[in-house]
């Protein structure tokens, strides 16, 4: 029986933490918009469409991203004081 953690993709391993939460929250942003889209929320103009995308899943995902990394930063601190 293999562990868990030779069943990720070697790609995978070398993503950070704050780099994975900033891309699921970009996902997530992404999945929303389309909902919106879905619902008729964006003008039916593809640039419309690709701006909503581009906007919210690269808003999403840079606040995420940074605020993971801010917490990472603080725990390595803390540990290292310890």
């Amino acid at each position: 029986m293999s562990t868990p953690t030779t069943d990720i993709p070697p790609r995978r391993k070398r993503l950070s933490v704050p780099l994975r939460i900033g891309l699921g929250a970009a996902a997530l942003a992404i999945v929303l918009a389309l909902v919106g889209i879905a619902r008729g929320n964006v003008p039916a103009n593809p640039l419309s469409i690709l701006l909503a995308l581009l906007i919210s899943g690269g808003t999403w995902g840079l606040v995420a991203w940074a605020v993971a990394t801010a917490a990472v930063d603080v725990e390595a601190d803390v540990t290292s004081n310890e």
